[in-house]
């Protein structure tokens, strides 16, 4: 007991001397908790700027500009005089797209000739040309079909015998887990844990990485007894504290106070929010008894951290990947936090839907266990290389 006591003051006067233990795993937290809250409250941007080169200059062509306009996402901010200017504006960033109303478009309309509109986007901004491109075919559709169901009614058509014929099959669409289509409902679900983890890998292999470092990591053995297990485990039972209360923070902060979807309630994502954290430092852990150098080990946590933003199927699906791809991301405990809030919290799954998932964090906090041996020898005759 009292080897424990001596580790655990120990560890608490390093941490205590050192702002970089606070910065990361308080600091850092809750700047990326504000962050993200503010920067996606409204949960989809709106008003993003278009432009619009209308040569028709009829009342049909002002009537789809006005529309156009009230589309919440968008917002006509400038009109030019033709196609080059316009696509000037669009280079330098000035709007995401325009639309182009051609000379002769309603005449063509009115004599069924199908005259052509276009529309220009910006697809380096994902989001902001899907958005817009999304309003402006929804635009072009709307005004196609007005126009033919007026030619239906010049020619005697009924309004039940015009939508039938523009619009045979009527579409009703639920969409179901996240209705509002909301993006901070799942993008922040997923990037701001992914950011905790990163946090907790990388203090995990710098605090262990400094013993090398400073020449203190015999000192640090010898106050264990000798035990490898013993010291790791004081070394990072105060970090886990204080990152889960991190955690807890964002779990209260998105679930219990911004009331995001929580099907399975709270306790389950706290039990996941505590797994994940013990998975992070089971990663750090893991990497610098693998690469036993400073510079290594948090290299590796950072590429690790980073990579898992893509793997874990947040913006590209993983079923759409390559097949040795597919079972890559199995190695990421993002990955399986992801599937976690996907099909507990989000779709409303009991927890032992998701058990693998629970089962492979435990693993990932585990896995250290294995290679505690090569974690000792390093640490006792390893020379800090800068």
């Amino acid at each position: 007991m009292l080897a424990y006591l001596l580790l655990f003051k120990r560890e608490f006067l390093r941490m205590a001397a050192r702002p970089v233990y606070w910065f990361v795993m308080v600091i850092a937290p809750l700047g990326v908790y504000a962050f993200f809250v503010m920067l996606m409250q409204a949960g989809l941007p709106s008003e993003l700027p278009v432009g619009l080169v209308d040569l028709d200059n009829t009342a049909t062509s002002r009537s789809i500009a006005r529309n156009l306009d009230a589309f919440q996402r968008t917002k006509i901010a400038a009109h030019y005089a033709d196609v080059s200017e316009a696509r000037r504006a669009l280079q330098r960033g000035d709007v995401y797209a325009f639309y182009y109303i051609p000379r002769g478009t309603t005449r063509g309309a009115n004599r069924q000739e199908q005259p052509t509109v276009s529309f220009y986007i910006n697809y380096s901004y994902l989001i902001a040309g899907s958005l817009t491109y999304q309003d402006m075919r929804m635009m072009s559709e709307l005004a196609s079909g007005a126009a033919a169901r007026r030619v239906l009614y010049a020619k005697g058509a009924t309004e039940g015998q015009a939508m039938a014929y523009l619009q045979p099959v009527v579409m009703d669409t639920h969409p179901i887990s996240n209705p509002w289509l909301n993006y901070n409902i799942y993008l922040s679900n997923t990037i701001v844990p992914g950011m905790l983890l990163l946090f907790i890998s990388l203090l995990t292999a710098y605090s262990l990485g400094t013993e090398i470092k400073d020449g203190t990591a015999r000192e640090w053995m010898a106050l264990a007894g000798g035990s490898i297990k013993r010291a790791v485990t004081v070394k990072l039972v105060p970090q886990f504290v204080v990152f889960w209360l991190m955690g807890a923070v964002y779990v209260l902060l998105f679930y219990a106070y911004l009331h995001f979807p929580c099907h399975c309630g709270i306790p389950v994502m706290l039990g996941a929010m505590t797994l994940l954290v013990l998975a992070g430092q089971g990663l750090g852990t893991l990497f610098f008894a693998l690469l036993p150098s400073l510079r290594m080990s948090m290299s590796m946590c950072a590429l690790w951290g980073v990579v898992s933003f893509s793997t874990c199927g947040m913006s590209f699906p993983v079923m759409a990947m390559h097949p040795a791809i597919q079972g890559l991301t199995q190695l990421f405990p993002l990955r399986h936090y992801f599937l976690i809030y996907i099909n507990c919290a989000l779709d409303g799954f009991p927890w032992q839907y998701a058990a693998w998932n629970f089962l492979a964090l435990f693993f990932f906090a585990a896995a250290p266990l294995l290679l505690m041996p090569r974690l000792k020898y390093s640490v006792l005759n390893y020379k800090y290389v800068p």
